[in-house]
């Protein structure tokens, strides 16, 4: 009989997170799973959760992968691990991880010095401009401005060559345009 008989694993995108969920029909001396991620065509441990130890009953996991996603597919296994160190990996669960709506998200951190990043969504190609305006509706910086594939992205902002004070970014993609405030304190 095997320590721990995993039945299920599956991957689901929502909206900036994956979540992960898997079942096991029994286990025996189950220490818990580690939560990988293949980043960059290697295996990064993002988590672990705690087994149930010894069950002859089913058991449910989950776990939300919460970091921005970069690509447009990502792939997750399980490292199931005893009691006494030995492990085994589970089948490889994968996501689309295109997002469902075009977004512009408030930098972090915010008020910043001199430094801040602009989280943005695209859910389709598309012609992208982030621009950033003083308060009198002047551009002072051009972050983007050229064709981009669906997903998300992340654009750091350093405001060292301006004044204190309150700007504005403004995403346009295709035809979605949201505007953000965002503060720079010297």
């Amino acid at each position: 009989a095997l320590p721990v008989e995993l039945t299920s694993f599956t991957a689901l995108a929502k909206n900036d997170a994956v979540e992960l969920n898997w079942k096991t029909a029994t286990e025996v001396d189950n220490y818990g799973f580690d939560v990988e991620r293949k980043t960059n065509d290697a295996w990064q441990k993002i988590g672990f959760v705690k087994g149930y130890g010894n069950s002859n009953s089913p058991k449910s996991y989950s776990f939300n992968d919460n970091s921005f996603i970069q690509n447009n597919t990502v792939q997750y296994r399980l490292k199931q691990i005893d009691t006494d160190g030995k492990y085994k990996y589970s089948n490889i669960a994968e996501v689309s991880a295109v997002p469902a709506k075009f977004a512009l998200y408030q930098n972090y951190p915010n008020p910043f010095n001199p430094s801040t990043s602009i989280k943005y969504s695209l859910a389709a190609d598309s012609k992208v401009k982030l621009e950033v305006f003083n308060i009198i509706g002047e551009k002072v910086a051009e972050l983007i401005n050229e064709y981009q594939s669906s997903g998300n992205y992340t654009v750091e902002f350093n405001g060292s060559k301006l004044a204190s004070g309150t700007y504005i970014y403004r995403l346009q993609a295709g035809d979605f345009m949201q505007v953000k405030k965002l503060v720079l304190m010297k």
